[in-house]
């Protein structure tokens, strides 16, 4: 139970009406109501508080000293319950759209996700970056609308292009004349390890773990700097990278590909992103 009685909105909203035209007949036009019942709702105001907020003369109307402290917390409550109104209904109403995407994505798209923003200001876009599996098995599991994914080619997408891959080693301190060969990976069942490590077993290469971390930019950072071979897309070779290649015996790893996915229930909005990241990745539908 609640220890006060609750004031109703309503009967605020024409209280401030009053107080700020200082006539119950302007206040009944601004509220859309008759004066009476501006009149009426007043009063219940105050049989509720048990005090005067208006003193009231043949000529004017003026506050008294309660009806001005309750003015400025009327104000308050009728600004707080819009805001609450539109947090639930106003400012998203064309929803929530749910996109994932690989971390060295998150940073190049961002011009064309503020265009598409400004074109839906009603839209709330929640954007997840992280590793491709991890995307895509959220995606499985409805979590995310619409990824953009790294992956062999298994699933089979809206849209995709080719990733070619590179073997990445440091010209300056190179990782493959040690023995056994370190390796800059991602963490257990990333992108990219097990094809690494499986191909260096096939071959009977000897290797250990130089480097693990969780982002391509570091991953490239560190087998640029000498920690480790690494397999990475051809984008993020640096100018210190040695590619590694026939000579190393190392074969070309090319049945990767980037990749959207969206559901056949796609709102139109999602379908619109879509075409836009379809353009900007020079995917093929």
């Amino acid at each position: 139970m609640n220890r006060y009685p609750m004031f109703s909105p309503q009967l605020l909203v024409s209280f401030v009406a009053v107080c700020e035209t200082m006539s119950f007949t302007r206040a009944a036009d601004r509220v859309s109501l008759s004066q009476s019942t501006v009149s009426q709702q007043v009063r219940r105001l105050e049989e509720l508080l048990g005090k005067a907020l208006f003193e009231r003369t043949s000529h004017e109307v003026r506050l008294t000293e309660e009806g001005i402290k309750l003015l400025s917390y009327a104000r308050r409550i009728i600004a707080l319950n819009e805001e609450a109104h539109d947090a639930l209904t106003g400012p998203w109403r064309d929803g929530v759209l749910r996109l994932g995407m690989p971390e060295d994505f998150t940073v190049p798209t961002v011009d064309l996700l503020a265009a598409f923003k400004r074109e839906h200001p009603h839209l709330r876009l929640d954007v997840t970056s992280g590793l491709s599996p991890d995307l895509h098995r959220a995606y499985r599991q409805e979590e995310l609308d619409l990824v953009l994914v790294k992956q062999r080619r298994v699933h089979l997408p809206r849209a995709a292009r080719p990733e070619p891959l590179l073997w990445l080693d440091s010209q300056e301190h190179p990782a493959i004349e040690q023995s056994p060969v370190p390796l800059a990976v991602f963490p257990v069942n990333g992108l990219y390890r097990e094809e690494l490590c499986g191909t260096l077993d096939s071959l009977g290469i000897r290797w250990r773990v130089g480097y693990s971390g969780g982002g391509l930019a570091a991953l490239a950072a560190a087998s640029a700097a000498g920690l480790g071979v690494s397999l990475l897309p051809a984008s993020c070779r640096l100018p210190a990278h040695r590619v590694l290649g026939t000579a190393e015996r190392l074969p070309p790893i090319d049945d990767f590909e980037l990749a959207l996915f969206y559901r056949d229930s796609a709102s139109a909005i999602a379908l619109g992103l879509a075409g836009r990241l379809i353009d900007f990745c020079g995917l093929n539908p």
